[in-house]
């Protein structure tokens, strides 16, 4: 059976509506799925392009490892990285203190991208590759305006909640 998320942005009322990829990434999903929902503060992606994502304390009972990766995400997919204090601790991310990474030693960053031409390379880190666990199958025009709305607007005080969703009717 095919299971379900919706991804919303609290403060902008958008929600929209993500399968779990549970053949591409079991461990991925199933860890998400486990643990919803999920909120956050919401960011806007720096180096990737087209990006929100949450920065949450590890919240898995294991890192899911590699699977399903990507360094080129497309519209719509869902996607989890994991990184440790030391890898986001750095004052050029532009978290504020006990807001980002440096106040947890893992970190489970939670992305959805809504456009295209990502490429997930940092300066410090170099290659980012993340698991695709998701991909948004409704509402994704709407979700992309709202976030060029944060892209120039800005994120402060905008929630991402990643929650458990009933499957679209047919």
């Amino acid at each position: 059976m095919t299971r379900y998320v919706s991804v919303t942005l609290e403060k902008r009322g958008v929600q929209c509506l993500a399968k779990l990829l549970d053949d591409e990434a079991p461990r991925t999903a199933a860890a998400v799925w486990e643990s919803l929902p999920l909120s956050g503060q919401v960011y806007h992606g720096k180096y990737a392009r087209n990006e929100i994502y949450a920065l949450l304390p590890a919240f898995a009972d294991h890192d899911p490892g590699a699977e399903n990766t990507t360094i080129t995400p497309i519209p719509g997919d869902l996607a989890w990285f994991s990184f440790s204090d030391d890898q986001l601790g750095n004052p050029g991310y532009g978290y504020a203190e006990g807001q980002g990474a440096a106040d947890q030693s893992r970190i489970v960053d939670l992305a959805l991208f809504y456009g295209r031409n990502n490429l997930l390379i940092n300066g410090d880190q170099g290659w980012v590759p993340g698991n695709v666990w998701g991909t948004i199958v409704s509402g994704l025009e709407e979700l992309a305006a709202a976030c060029q709305d944060i892209w120039m607007g800005g994120a402060t005080g905008e929630t991402l909640t990643f929650a458990r969703a009933e499957a679209p009717a047919e």
